[in-house]
């Protein structure tokens, strides 16, 4: 009785899909490091905050337990309301100000003119200074006495931009959006050279002039830049906290006094490291459900290339 062997191709292909001996161990080997790393400094500091948040501790003394008094205590408190609304208009205001901004200057940065690159490396310049220094900057220029108002001699500059409530808002959401649009111009000048030549010669072809091609074409293949950048926005609108505290300190009041320095006042200024703590419980969990939320709007395939469009 002969036996008919399977052809060639088929021998190779799965030869080559039998993984080598030995594959997974080394990818163990190389994983591990990066595991370690992510299970000191990530999970261990969370659990140990989750733990904290059911105790009492001024920062120096015992640390006594207290069940859920803190959690009762943190949402019973309206500073902590108002410190979540701030936070969420930061977050909103702040991704609707750099996300235009961010996307025009990042498809106007994509040319190939030489020009255009030396005003990238000028438009990437704020984001080489720390938020400490942006912060003094701005509260020097914006001294109603001292500052750009009395060097320009321009009277309608001449405002309490920091002390007064209905502007020290804006003013910080201002000086983020100079500071961050660099980063995002960034992204989403790299995701614009991705994009094949060959759909704007196209577009060109059958008469579509610049805009159409912009929000046709450009915008459409940005899906995942745009996902990604908007996740990096929302989120890090969570972490503000050295550039609100040299800038205001969270007033006029608690007019600029957004979550995470509320997290700090709250431990390190009234040493209240338990309510601290579910603050920062907090925090974590409204970045982890916006990360997957923003995830999950670019479909299941959010991994895929953005070259497929939408």
């Amino acid at each position: 009785m002969s036996t008919v062997s399977a052809p060639l191709g088929t021998r190779r292909k799965a030869a080559s899909a039998r993984p080598e001996r030995g594959t997974g161990g080394a990818l163990a080997w190389l994983v591990l490091p990066a595991l370690v790393l992510f299970l000191v400094f990530a999970i261990v500091p969370l659990v140990g905050v989750l733990l904290l948040s059911f105790t009492n501790w001024d920062g120096i003394g015992a640390i006594t337990l207290n069940g859920i008094g803190n959690w009762l205590a943190v949402f019973s408190d309206p500073v902590m309301y108002n410190a979540l609304w701030l936070t969420f208009v930061v977050m909103v205001v702040s991704w609707l100000v750099q996300t235009p901004i961010s996307l025009l200057l990042g498809v106007f940065t994509a040319g190939a003119q030489k020009y255009r690159a030396v005003l990238a490396v000028i438009y990437f310049l704020p984001l080489l200074l720390s938020s400490a220094a942006i912060a003094i900057a701005y509260k020097a220029l914006l001294d109603p006495n001292f500052g750009l108002a009395e060097g320009l001699k321009l009277p309608a500059l001449a405002q309490d931009w920091l002390g007064n409530p209905q502007l020290a808002l804006g003013v910080v959401i201002f000086v983020i959006a100079w500071q961050f649009v660099p980063f995002h111009t960034l992204i989403y000048q790299g995701g614009v050279r991705q994009i094949p030549r060959s759909l704007y010669e196209a577009a060109e072809i059958d008469g579509a002039g610049r805009v159409k091609q912009f929000f046709y074409i450009t915008v459409p293949q940005l899906k995942y830049t745009i996902i990604t950048s908007s996740t990096l926005m929302t989120v890090g609108a969570l972490t503000y906290f050295d550039l609100i505290f040299v800038l205001t300190g969270g007033g006029p009041g608690n007019a600029t006094r957004i979550l995470p320095l509320d997290m700090y006042l709250t431990g390190f200024k009234a040493n209240l490291m338990g309510p601290a703590s579910v603050i920062a419980v907090i925090l974590v969990g409204i970045g982890l459900a916006l990360a997957l939320f923003l995830q999950r709007l670019g479909g299941k395939d959010n991994n895929g290339s953005q070259l497929e469009g939408m």
